[in-house]
Parts: C-alpha cells; sequence; structure tokens
C-alpha cells in the first residue's frame, strides 16, 4: 500500500505501530524524536531534517551507497558514518511494504541479541 502526502503524525503512527511491533522494542524521545530502541539500542528515528520529515534507520555499510544514489533518501546527520540513511517521506508516495522491510533490517542490525 502506498501513502502519499499523509501528515507526519499518521506517518509516525504507522512507523510507531511496525516498530513495536517487534521483540523487546520501546519507544522515547531523545533530542526532540520519537526514537524507537531494541534492549536500549537506537533501530529507527522519527525527525524533522532542515524542514523535511524522515525516517532514520541503519543498513548494512555495504549497501548504503546504494540508498544514497535514490533521491528518497540522504545521509542521516552525524551518524551516517555507521551506516545510517534518511528516507525523505515526502519526496515520494511511501511503500509500506518496504519501510516494514527497512525497520525490521534496522532492528536486526542494531539488536544485540540478534547480530
Amino acid at each position: 500500500m502506498r501513502t502519499s502526502a499523509a501528515k507526519p503524525e499518521a506517518i509516525l503512527e504507522r512507523i510507531r505501530r511496525i516498530a513495536l511491533s517487534l521483540d523487546d522494542t520501546d519507544e522515547v524521545v531523545k533530542w526532540g524524536h520519537p526514537t524507537f530502541r531494541v534492549l536500549k539500542q537506537t533501530f529507527a528515528v522519527f525527525e524533522a531534517f532542515k524542514k523535511e520529515w524522515c525516517l532514520c534507520f541503519r543498513v548494512e555499510m555495504a549497501h548504503q551507497e546504494l540508498f544514497l544514489k535514490d533521491p528518497r533518501f540522504i545521509l542521516t546527520p552525524y551518524i551516517g558514518k555507521f551506516g545510517w540513511v534518511s528516507l525523505r517521506v515526502h519526496a515520494a508516495p511511501l511503500d509500506w511494504k518496504e519501510i516494514r522491510h527497512l525497520i525490521k533490517e534496522s532492528y536486526r542490525l542494531n539488536n544485540p541479541v540478534k547480530r
């Protein structure tokens, strides 16, 4: 299912449902942003960067450049050097199947038990 021009609150609610459905997760506010963690390790953040809403998540370092070739993605400020990219949520219609996969993969990469 694709979403277009959705309000940030609606996008966050869908991200929240996906992230919190995973084992051992919680949500906290860090630096003013909704932050999703697995066993206290951050795996997803919803934030506004330069007035543009983004979903931040971690990818395999070997794949990061592939994401950055797609204009929907940018290098996550401050933590991009650790494999993080940000999906600009209003850059194109959202593919929720893709977003679910990206969140689950970031969860796996950041889960200290499943690494």
